[in-house]
């Protein structure tokens, strides 16, 4: 009796291998297998025009939703901007209606001193008078006060407070001739105007 013919065994890790790399290489063929590494459901239909419509229009919803984004937080800048801004313009000008009251203190101090005459005889209490002036002049300097220059300039109707017109043939027209009270600024801003008396025209000499 013949020897009956044996099959060859056939190792199962090898056979294992062996479709394993035929799925794969017949995945690469069809186009499917980076997206099935992506979490791809080859189940699921091809996208439709309903979807590709659907699509577009959330990315237009979200874009919108961007550009209002963008548009609130330019204005919320620009809000801490100006209200930074009127934060210091409240700080620096905070004592004006302080300074204001004090200046008429100044314009007696200085009326004090005129009085006595630039030829006055040494006098203690004068002297007194005058440095209390020059101390308060000082601080009033350190905290930005400056007064305005008006005498012989022409006049300037955002500094200068006309009170008076004096004929004048020697000057140009409009051109401050007298202080009566000194202006203020603090921090360049004009918190009393300077009264002074300007030049106008002199009359025609009628004889001539």
């Amino acid at each position: 009796m013949g020897k009956k013919p044996t099959t060859p065994e056939v190792d199962p890790a090898a056979t294992s291998e062996v479709d394993v790399q035929a799925v794969t290489d017949a995945a690469f063929e069809a186009g499917t297998f980076g997206a099935a590494t992506v979490g791809f459901d080859p189940t699921r239909s091809t996208p439709t025009t309903e979807n590709i419509d659907e699509l577009r229009k959330k990315a237009a919803e979200r874009d919108e939703f961007l550009g209002l984004l963008q548009h609130v937080r330019a204005d919320f800048a620009n809000y801490q901007k100006r209200i930074q801004k009127e934060l210091e313009g409240t700080r620096r000008f905070a004592s004006q209606s302080f300074i204001a009251d004090l200046l008429p203190v100044v314009d007696n101090l200085e009326r004090a001193i005129q009085s006595a005459g630039p030829s006055a005889a040494p006098n203690g209490l004068l002297d007194g008078i005058r440095l209390v002036h020059q101390q308060l002049q000082g601080v009033l300097a350190r905290h930005g006060v400056q007064p305005i220059a008006a005498d012989g300039l022409a006049f300037d109707p955002s500094a200068h407070e006309a009170v008076l017109e004096q004929p004048c043939s020697d000057k140009p027209e409009r051109t401050v001739l007298q202080v009566l009270e000194k202006g203020y600024t603090l921090h360049d801003r004009v918190i009393r105007p300077a009264k002074v008396i300007v030049s106008k025209p002199a009359a025609p000499d009628n004889a001539a």
